[in-house]
């Protein structure tokens, strides 16, 4: 490993300490810090996967617990993004199931109890709150109005 390479694997280590990446976000920074070298970037890339700074599952589960508690995301949009990240199925999956149903239901019931607030005396108000929450990513067996 030259020198260029070692000095881009150690910054992107610094990064992987501060916060999760996943592999696509990572093989992206290796790119453009090696400026389109993709073959030193793979290289990056294999390293910080084997000494353990890079995880695909573990960035899964933690991406899906902060939206769906934080940002009150449902299932529906957390599977999405996660799968516009370029993260497998079954990592999607596993990261979707430890999520606490009870608290996502919760969470649901406030955002759609705030929402109704602002929608006071509109005729269509169960519709906009129906389109609110399934924009939110839940699924339309899962709002109860």
């Amino acid at each position: 490993m030259d020198e260029r390479i070692k000095k881009v694997l150690v910054s992107l280590q610094g990064r992987c300490a501060r916060r999760e990446y996943c592999c696509s976000e990572m093989r992206q920074k290796a790119l453009k810090a090696l400026d389109g070298d993709a073959a030193a970037a793979q290289e990056v890339l294999d390293s910080l996967v084997a000494d353990g700074y890079v995880d695909d599952v573990r960035y899964a589960g933690a991406f899906a617990r902060e939206k769906a508690v934080l940002d009150g995301w449902g299932p529906v949009k957390i599977r999405y993004a996660l799968r516009g990240k370029g993260i497998d199925s079954s990592a999607i999956d596993e990261a979707l199931a430890s999520i606490d149903g009870d608290a996502a239901s919760e969470k649901l019931g406030k955002l759609l109890a705030a929402k109704a607030k602002s929608l006071e005396g509109d005729p269509q108000a169960k519709l906009k709150l129906i389109k609110y929450a399934l924009s939110r990513g839940y699924n339309y067996e899962d709002i109860k109005l």
